[in-house]
């Protein structure tokens, strides 16, 4: 598999958007080929869409570090330099009314072979194809390949349903510290998506591009640690009392402040986390939106939901755990938001 390292320098100048400049230091960024050539994306949207959608149904929430121990910690997230903000963009309202919306299931074969999913969310960029997940969504950190195989996102999707299309990732950009040596800090990734596609008789027909169809989600970093945001994803799965409150089947949503945690099954300095009732599958690459409007439907992407916790010790999560969102995550940001892909079909 084709691999690229990028020492990213200073700065975001993107799309006349409101930036600030990033800290001096270099970050790498790590690009991985996920299905690289147009023939080859065909053949991972046909997976998923024939029969059917036979397998985009019989996907299972990805179970995979759902779960960590934790507790709200007495240090304050320290930025890395001064807060930046990239601006979204809404989407577009259908004849009859219907917002669009960012959020969907990012579908991928796991290291079982099995379907899966988690949450992604579209985020602006250059060429109005990128989506943000957990890192551990996109690299496969069990097997030891690389990246998860047939790796695709379907916003708003609903029992089989691509009402806006299904996007085939072409490549994914994460931290080189993740991908080296699975720094939970850096768990998080971004996919750079071919045109949607929609399929009938057998045959694919182009949607367009991810964020002219949906809009996309803002991004920022180096927020203070109690920054209030609203939590966006597809929780399934069970509270450890055996409780079971989502099905995985609706888009859910919590609000509340950021703060600093400790974590002593996962190795990572600095992550946050924000008080949320979601269990953790499912809910794995659920966005972070700071300053969410409901009208436009559209924030800032402030941090991706890694795992869950039960902090308080009665059986039930209350805690959503995200990595902080530094310059270096923004140079990361700014390594995939470049990057073109173009259709399929």
């Amino acid at each position: 598999m084709r691999r690229i390292l990028i020492a990213l320098g200073i700065g975001l100048g993107l799309l006349g958007s409101s930036v600030v400049s990033v800290p001096a230091q270099a970050a790498s960024a790590v690009i991985d080929a996920l299905a690289s050539t147009s023939p080859a994306a065909q053949q991972v949207a046909a997976f998923w869409l024939a029969d059917g959608a036979a397998n985009l149904k019989n996907a299972t929430p990805y179970a995979v570090q759902t779960v960590v121990h934790g507790e709200r910690g007495s240090t304050a997230v320290v930025p890395d330099g001064k807060t930046g903000l990239v601006s979204p963009v809404p989407g577009p309202v259908s004849e009859e009314g219907q917002p669009s919306t960012t959020w969907g299931k990012v579908f991928f074969v796991g290291a079982d072979d099995q379907p899966h999913w988690c949450t992604g969310t579209a985020v602006q960029s250059k060429y109005r194809n990128l989506v943000a997940t957990a890192g551990h969504c996109v690299y496969d950190t069990q097997s030891g390949r690389t990246t998860l195989d047939k790796w695709v996102f379907v916003p708003g999707y609903s029992e089989g349903a691509t009402p806006w299309g299904l996007y085939v990732g072409k490549q994914a950009v994460a931290h080189y510290d993740f991908y080296a040596s699975t720094d939970y800090d850096r768990d998080f990734a971004f996919v750079n998506v071919y045109s949607g596609v929609s399929f009938a008789a057998d045959v694919l027909t182009d949607t367009g591009r991810l964020v002219d169809n949906v809009g996309g989600q803002g991004f920022t970093w180096n927020r203070m640690a109690a920054s209030s945001v609203d939590v966006f994803g597809y929780p399934a799965g069970p509270n450890p009392d055996g409780t079971q409150p989502y099905t995985g089947q609706t888009l859910e949503s919590s609000a509340g402040s950021t703060f600093a945690m400790t974590l002593s099954d996962l190795s990572a300095d600095q992550p946050i986390g924000v008080d949320s009732p979601f269990t953790g599958e499912g809910s794995l690459g659920s966005s972070w939106l700071y300053r969410y409007n409901s009208d436009s439907h559209v924030g800032y992407l402030a941090g991706i939901t890694i795992s869950v916790s039960d902090t308080d010790g009665d059986n039930r999560y209350d805690t959503s755990v995200s990595p902080y969102f530094d310059g270096e995550a923004a140079e990361v940001y700014n390594a995939a938001s470049n990057l073109w892909t173009g259709a399929i079909a």
